[in-house]
């Protein structure tokens, strides 16, 4: 056509009639416009960030992505309708939108990671590492792929990923949680109190009355739905996972060691910290003439006060060996027997002189000894995770086969469970919880919502496992006759008669108590033992239940009160409340904050990028978030 278009404009006709040709797509482009040759660019961006934006394929492939994620963990379809109600949709935009935030952001302060470093960063990351703790490059393909990338994708998402990181480290930098906050909860939780207590038992109130059949009729009739005996499941159950395949015994004890020296700071307890003083010298000479003024007596502090020093970076607090950008720095800190100076360590900032001022030693609350079961057991489980995908892969060939589970787990070496009757709750027959269910909540869902002879898919278990089951049985829920359960009205109606007169009986005696009166007067009119429990505070103990501890504390000092008890009703006088001097400096006071940072954190970093979101500005096309989901929306 091009070429035609060439031999026709070789003479003035040709011309003419080009020209004219011409004039009319201009005038037709004058009147209707070209937006929409360009409106098309645009038609794909779901939300505009600033100068970025977030594409509609973007969102729908992370949308899509977590939405399989959420389907592989509950292990069934979770349609469009379902993931807009728990408000996935909207959750999935809000990171995005937050990543480009923060991407912006990084651009704007000259941000950049070389692929050096993110590689090393990469290689250092636990989730990217194998059970001897070093990099596994097919785990983190693996993981590469399951999250729609490829590898050289994936290197890139991470390195952006850490650059947003190292901006909201710098804006939660140095946030502590206020000291009264920490006091409040402090006091709270060791607020202690010495309780007096007398336990009304049921024959207190004597026998109640024996019901006519009248009244067990009537009582049957109100609480019908009560006596109704519920739907029971037969089921078989094969489990195989890395807790069920894994060896802990065969673990050697230098790899457990390992693990727990990495470990145990987070999970069980505080490692040790010391409280620094530093200063970086351009040079060895001066770093070596400070040191010499220092070990004569010099302040550290007023040194940096000369060398016009900012206190923030002289004043590292107390802080843990891993908190040390250089490592060697940090070696020589730790390496001091107590307070006092380190020789100048050579860094790429120049020498640096430290001084610990004080040392707060490890705390821990599980030695080597008493973590190395749990320990061994988790190093096992991971190194089981090959031997489980290839006992999955063995039996769903023999499933695929025809056979039942129960001939399918033989093949392979293994016993399946056969669990006679299972509710609906994962109770047995006289309705209590049937040990060792596997998978527990989430295999008695499943079952529920199957049927006798239907191929299931597997239920996940926590640790990464499978659990195959079949329904071999169903004996549906039915309405019991009242003839069935009379003896159970029966017995019911004497223990609500026995309750309300415990009841009465209680709060007369917690009137006489508020009166004035002594509990051990009350008690021995009433017949029954005083007894005294100490230091009662708000957790768990094993002579009263979570419901008793509450009441406790409901009630003034010397005030009293009462609760519902498995052997009847208890009644107690609170005869005082002791609470200790809060102690900024002790361990706890140091784990509550510690226990406060993240919540603190994420408050600072949500009110950080609603900021920046809101200097950006942010628009987003509803209509095309609703056509990238399917989801309908209310209007």
């Amino acid at each position: 056509m091009l070429e035609g278009l060439r031999v026709a404009s070789q003479n003035w006709i040709g011309r003419t009639i080009m020209a004219l040709v011409m004039g009319v797509i201009v005038i037709s482009f004058s009147i209707w416009g070209v937006g929409d040759v360009f409106r098309g660019m645009t038609a794909q961006r779901l939300a505009r960030v600033g100068s970025g934006e977030v594409t509609v394929e973007t969102y729908r492939s992370a949308y899509q992505n977590e939405l399989r994620r959420i389907q592989q963990r509950m292990r069934r379809a979770i349609t469009n309708e379902e993931a807009h109600q728990a408000g996935l949709d909207l959750q999935i935009l809000e990171r995005l939108v937050t990543e480009v935030a923060l991407d912006q952001k990084a651009r704007q302060l000259g941000l950049a990671a070389s692929d050096e470093t993110t590689q090393r960063l990469l290689a250092s990351e636990k989730v990217f590492q194998g059970p001897d703790g070093k990099f596994d490059a097919m785990r983190f393909k693996q993981i590469a792929n399951d999250s729609g990338f490829t590898e050289r994708g994936f290197v890139a998402d991470q390195k952006n990923a850490y650059l947003r990181k190292m901006i909201t480290d710098i804006a939660v930098a140095g946030v502590e949680p206020p000291k009264l906050m920490v006091e409040a909860i402090y006091r709270f939780r060791n607020e202690s109190r010495t309780i007096d207590y007398v336990i009304l038992p049921p024959s207190l109130v004597g026998a109640a009355a024996t019901p006519s059949d009248e009244e067990l009729k009537k009582y049957f009739d109100e609480r019908e739905q009560t006596f109704r005996a519920k739907e029971y499941r037969k089921l078989t159950a094969l489990v195989v996972s890395p807790s069920t395949v894994g060896k802990p015994e065969s673990v050697p004890a230098e790899q457990v060691r390992k693990l727990y020296d990495e470990v145990k700071s987070k999970r069980y307890g505080m490692p040790e910290k010391r409280d620094v003083r530093q200063i970086v010298f351009k040079t060895d000479t001066e770093a070596e003439a400070a040191l010499a003024k220092l070990k004569a007596g010099a302040d550290i502090e007023a040194m940096a006060a000369e060398l016009k020093l900012n206190p923030k970076d002289v004043n590292l607090g107390l802080v843990e060996q891993r908190d040390f950008g250089d490592p060697k720095v940090g070696a020589a800190v730790f390496a001091l027997p107590g307070p006092g100076l380190t020789e100048p360590v050579h860094t790429a900032f120049g020498a640096v002189v430290s001084q610990v001022k004080s040392i707060a030693p490890a705390v821990y609350n599980k030695t080597f000894e008493q973590a190395e079961p749990e320990l061994r057991a988790e190093i096992a489980a991971q190194s089981a995770m090959p031997e489980v995908r290839r006992l999955h892969e063995a039996i769903e060939d023999q499933r695929a086969t025809g056979k039942t589970l129960a001939e399918s787990a033989k093949a392979v070496g293994l016993e399946t469970q056969v669990y006679d009757g299972v509710d609906d709750a994962g109770n047995d027959r006289s309705g209590k919880p049937i040990a060792g269910l596997p998978s527990g909540p989430d295999l008695v869902k499943a079952a529920f919502a199957s049927d006798i002879g239907v191929d299931n898919d597997t239920v996940a278990t926590r640790d990464g496992g499978y659990v195959w089951y079949e329904v071999n049985g169903i004996e549906p829920a039915r309405q019991k006759t009242f003839e069935e359960v009379k003896s159970a009205v029966a017995d019911a109606m004497r223990s609500d008669a026995a309750q309300k007169a415990l009841a009465a009986k209680a709060d007369e005696i917690v009137a006489k108590l508020n009166a004035g009166r002594s509990i051990e007067d009350v008690a021995k009119e009433v017949g029954v033992q005083t007894q005294r429990a100490n230091d009662v505070k708000r957790e768990a103990r094993p002579d009263f239940n979570t419901n008793v501890i509450v009441r406790f504390f409901d009630v003034a000092p010397r005030n009293a009160g009462s609760a519902v008890v498995d052997n009847g009703r208890l009644v107690f006088f609170v005869r005082d409340s002791t609470t200790p001097v809060f102690d900024p400096s002790s361990i706890e006071a140091k784990t509550i904050a510690q226990q406060l940072k993240p919540a603190f954190h994420n408050d600072l970093l949500e009110q950080y990028v609603g900021g920046l979101e809101k200097a950006l500005g942010v628009d987003i096309n509803q209509k095309a978030l609703e056509a990238a989901t399917g989801a309908e929306r209310d209007k």
